[in-house]
């Protein structure tokens, strides 16, 4: 059973820094495109950051040179450091394979950014 576990979440002020992670079992995070997902109060969940299957790394340009994505194939689990936070980045961030498909969502973890 493939299952996703993120954590990392917090309260934190514009321009503050927070290092989200993913552990994910039943699925080998090497082998398969691994990506960060957000969805906000009331609006679609979208994709923010993720690994191509070739090992590239895409990110949506409204977190471009803010964001990283990691990954840690020994541990199989995939980060993501946000720095530069602004307020339209709270939202609930999960982590997924992209293309999610019919894969179940894990519990996600809560950034709030604001002063």
């Amino acid at each position: 059973q493939v299952q996703f576990v993120e954590s990392g979440g917090g309260l934190v002020q514009p321009g503050g820094s927070l290092r989200l992670s993913c552990a994910a079992s039943g699925i080998s995070i090497r082998t398969n495109a691994m990506g960060w997902y957000r969805q906000a109060p009331g609006k679609q969940r979208e994709l923010v950051a993720h690994f191509t299957t070739g090992g590239a790394t895409v990110y949506a340009d409204s977190v471009k040179a803010r964001f990283t994505i990691s990954r840690d194939n020994a541990k199989n689990t995939v980060s993501l450091q946000m720095n530069s936070l602004k307020p339209e980045d709270t939202a609930i961030y999960y982590c997924n394979t992209v293309p999610s498909g019919f894969r179940s969502w894990g519990q996600g973890t809560q950034v709030t950014v604001s002063s």
